[in-house]
């Protein structure tokens, strides 16, 4: 493995002497990522139901804790296929798991609603986007140093990094709002307007310099490509990510497509017609594979009325995407062997996939009733981030307006108003925002304590 020691550093060096402390880097790593409050904040931010619904529903951290025993799965499956490679990639379980774990920890609260709202008030100030958030919180807000985040090894922030270059440069739409130059209500914002590109902030760009130093000059201009969007409406991407990243990203995906599909199944928003219309007849007429000649049966056992039934099918679904897993070279121009191999599902895998997620977004996440919710978080979010924009020495929290007039003196004061925002649960925003705007009433008294 090319620069391994360089692989293992971090960029602050910290003097810490535990007597008979023999963890590795990686264990290290995830266990600041399991202690941090970042993280334990997951446990009250919306997956795709909201937070409350129902105390079946996942979380985003229920949901990372699935991802993380997927990820294991997935490493798992690689080892006993590509031995030989997998050693020479110094393929890792505990980093995987800890990616898996820390890959939510940047999403604000509200889901995408949030998400949305940040981009939109962030506009003028270098954007919002939760991946970035990521990035950001673990190499410089989570209070493990000084000023250096968690200070993770260099492979595990590579690891992080799904979407390697930095908004400005990966903005691609126009709303007719930004272009004409209007203020609009906050209520008439139009969500698909301001979905924010995928990347990096351009705050953060000395901590990614430091991150890929390592790398030949030739491997970080091919890790950073764009792949311009060639449609007006749509952002541009990047192309590629790291070994580790892929695996994780993979993980994420199977959690989403499948284990969230349950909620909704248990809680009647989908049914088995839609099911086999959307899901069923196409994946049977993919290919010849065990899942297009099993899902029909494993249909009919997810919507049983008997939930181990259910809960096989879900197993067995989970299963089959794992075990399909290969290992692919990216672009055989890359020199460092931690981005010429990804992680990848087989075509028909990766079209079944696909199924299912389109599935989920569809008939659930696009359901009125959830698109009620998320737009209600997001005008929590946007009145939050005016009401702190118009007066930050004034409402800040004392910890957070020292950073505000720190990062005011480079004209970054904005983007620690969107940290302290993108933060918070859905629950404390929520009372939050009765305690900033609602009048005192016996439903709602002011509280301090909040």
């Amino acid at each position: 493995m090319q620069h391994s020691k360089m692989w293992s550093a971090r960029h602050f060096s910290q003097q810490i002497q535990r007597d008979g402390d023999h963890r590795s880097p990686f264990q290290r790593d995830k266990a600041r990522i399991l202690h941090s409050a970042a993280f334990r904040r997951l446990q009250a931010k919306t997956q795709v139901l909201g937070v409350g619904m129902s105390d079946f529903y996942r979380t985003r951290l229920t949901h990372s804790l699935e991802a993380s025993q997927i990820g294991q799965g997935i490493a798992a499956q690689l080892r006993r296929k590509h031995p030989e490679l997998t050693q020479g990639l110094n393929l890792n379980d505990t980093l995987i798991e800890g990616l898996c774990l820390a890959h939510d920890i940047g999403h604000p609260p509200f889901g995408h609603g949030g998400e949305i709202a940040l981009h939109y008030m962030m506009r003028d100030h270098g954007g919002f986007e939760g991946n970035g958030q990521t990035f950001r919180i673990v190499t410089k807000l989570e209070p493990y140093t000084p000023s250096h985040g968690m200070n993770l090894s260099r492979r595990t922030l590579l690891g992080l990094v799904k979407y390697p270059n930095f908004i400005p440069s990966l903005s691609n739409v126009k709303p007719a709002a930004q272009m004409n130059q209007v203020a609009l209500s906050h209520r008439n914002i139009k969500a698909s307007d301001w979905v924010p590109p995928k990347g990096l902030y351009e705050c953060d760009r000395n901590m990614f310099d430091w991150l890929i130093e390592p790398l030949s000059q030739d491997d970080r201009e091919l890790f950073c490509h764009i792949v311009a969007s060639t449609f007006e409406q749509r952002q541009h991407k990047t192309k590629f990510k790291s070994f580790d990243c892929s695996i994780m990203e993979l993980a994420d995906d199977i959690a989403y497509a499948i284990h969230d599909l349950e909620d909704a199944i248990v809680m009647g928003i989908v049914n088995l017609q839609q099911f086999e219309a959307q899901i069923v007849e196409p994946i049977e007429d993919l290919s010849d594979t065990w899942l297009s000649g099993h899902i029909s049966m494993l249909a009919k056992k997810l919507f049983s009325q008997h939930h181990h039934e259910r809960k096989d099918a879900i197993g067995a679904l989970v299963n089959s995407f794992i075990t399909h897993i290969d290992i692919a070279r990216t672009d055989p121009a890359f020199q460092n062997d931690l981005l010429k191999y990804n992680a990848v599902f087989p075509a028909e895998y990766e079209q079944a996939l696909a199924l299912f997620k389109q599935f989920v977004f569809k008939q659930v996440i696009r359901k009125p009733e959830i698109q009620l919710l998320e737009y209600k978080g997001q005008q929590v979010v946007m009145a939050l981030f005016e009401a702190f924009a118009s007066d930050p020495e004034r409402l800040l929290p004392e910890n957070t307006r020292q950073r505000w007039l720190v990062a005011q003196n480079d004209n970054n004061g904005m983007r620690v108003i969107s940290d302290y925002i993108a933060g918070m649960t859905d629950e404390f925003a929520s009372r939050l925002y009765n305690n900033l705007f609602i009048p005192k009433s016996g439903a709602s008294p002011d509280s301090i304590g909040i």
